[in-house]
């Protein structure tokens, strides 16, 4: 693995949400990792090891609604491969946990699930594109 490289994985950790990294290439194995200081949230993280989306971060409850944002810079994928249908559309019920998106980042795959059961009121279209920490991807109507 080269220098070029590893200073890109030191970047996404620095600018995610992202702790803790390990990547392995050819025989070398490289794991980067931040502390966090005692005034940041804990990361809280599903069954899978995936990261949960929260009230720091993501969805935002206005009114009847809840916004899903993104947790981390990346691809957002709103189906699980490309030939397949995407996870959720505008009018879909959903429940509290469901998958909604996948963010790739790094070759790193952040499963966003949804924090409400409801309504899908409002979907962005940005499937396939870069997203950044923050960008608001679905609204469910509770």
């Amino acid at each position: 693995m080269d220098v070029d490289k590893i200073k890109t994985l030191i970047a996404f950790v620095g600018q995610s949400n992202v702790t803790e990294l390990f990547v392995e290439e050819k025989g070398t194995a490289v794991r980067i990792f931040r502390n966090r200081d005692r005034h940041e949230r804990a990361e809280a993280s599903s069954p899978a090891g995936q990261p949960l989306v929260d009230a720091a971060d993501g969805p935002i409850e206005t009114g009847k609604s809840v916004q899903v944002k993104a947790p981390v810079f990346g691809i957002v994928h709103r189906a699980p491969s490309p030939n397949e249908p995407p996870f959720i559309n505008v009018g879909d019920e959903v429940e509290e946990g469901q998958t909604l998106f996948i963010i790739e980042a790094m070759k790193v795959f952040n499963t966003i699930s949804s924090p409400r059961s409801g309504r899908i009121a409002r979907l962005s279209d940005l499937d396939g594109s870069e997203v950044q920490a923050g960008d608001v991807l679905a609204e469910i109507a509770i």
